[in-house]
C-alpha cells in the first residue's frame, strides 16, 4: 500500500503539518524528504532501512556520497538535497545565535554547534569571537587534529582576537568518539588560554564539548 492510501491523520506529511516536525519519528522525516519509495517499498519503509543502515539520523547525515549512493532508492540528487538542508539548518541558527547576546541563547549556540562539529569524522578546535555585547563577529575553526594542547597556540588565538577587536570568546571542540567529557587535556589548554586572553582583557565564556546528546558545557560544570 503507498503512502496516499494511508489514513490522512498518518501520512508523514500531512502528520507534521497538524501535529509538528517533532512528533515525526526519524524514518517519518526521511519520508517526507525522500518523496517516494522504490517498488514495494514506500517512502516511510526506505527511511526505516536508512536509519537501520546507517545506525540513526545522524549517520545518515555522516553517511559519504559513495555509502549514501549505494542504497537502492538514493543517488546524487538525493545526496545533493540532504548536505543543501544540511546547510541550511546551519546558517539558520547561524544568524539565530548573530541577531541577539549568545548567552541569552544557549540552547541555539549548542544547536548551531553540534551542526558545525558534531558530524565531523576528524577532532577540530573552534571558536566563535563575540564582541562587548555578546554577538557573534565571527565562527573560525582553529585548528584540526587531535587536540592536546600542544597544537592549539595561545598566541594565535589572542592575536587573531585582538584583530578582529572580540571582547569575548566562546572555544568548542569535537569529539569524534562521541563521549562528550572534558579531558584533563581540555582542561589544562582552557586554563592556558584563559590566562593569555586574560592579560588582553578578553574573556573567555564558555568551552562546548561536542559528542553525541548535549555538548557539554565549561561554564555549567564550574570548570571555568
Amino acid at each position: 500500500m503507498s503512502i496516499k492510501e494511508w489514513p490522512a491523520t498518518e501520512q508523514p506529511r500531512e502528520k507534521l503539518i497538524n501535529q509538528g516536525a517533532e512528533a515525526l519519528s526519524d524514518a517519518e522525516l526521511l519520508a517526507i524528504f525522500l518523496r517516494t519509495g522504490v517498488k514495494g517499498c514506500s517512502a516511510v519503509d526506505l527511511g526505516r532501512d536508512m536509519v537501520r543502515h546507517f545506525g540513526d539520523i545522524r549517520g545518515v547525515m555522516q553517511a559519504d556520497i559513495g555509502e549514501f549512493c549505494a542504497m537502492p532508492g538514493l543517488g546524487e540528487t538525493k545526496y545533493a538535497q540532504l548536505q543543501a538542508a544540511l546547510e541550511m539548518g546551519r546558517r539558520y541558527l547561524a544568524v539565530e545565535i548573530q541577531r541577539g547576546d549568545v548567552l541569552d541563547s544557549p540552547e541555539a549556540t549548542r544547536k548551531y554547534l553540534r551542526l558545525k562539529l558534531g558530524h565531523l569524522p576528524h577532532e577540530v578546535f573552534a571558536c566563535l569571537f563575540l564582541d562587548n555585547q555578546h554577538q557573534i563577529i565571527r565562527f573560525e575553526e582553529i585548528f584540526r587534529g587531535t587536540i592536546d594542547g600542544a597544537n592549539v597556540y595561545p598566541r594565535d588565538i589572542v592575536k587573531r582576537s585582538l584583530e578582529l577587536d572580540a571582547k569575548a570568546v566562546i572555544f568548542a571542540h569535537n569529539h569524534p568518539s562521541g563521549i562528550a567529557e572534558p579531558s584533563q587535556a581540555d582542561r589544562a589548554l582552557t586554563e592556558r588560554l584563559q590566562r593569555a586572553l586574560g592579560l588582553v582583557e578578553i574573556r573567555v565564556l564558555d568551552h562546548f564539548i561536542v559528542g553525541d546528546g548535549q555538548p557539554a558545557s565549561f561554564a555549567e560544570l564550574g570548570l571555568l
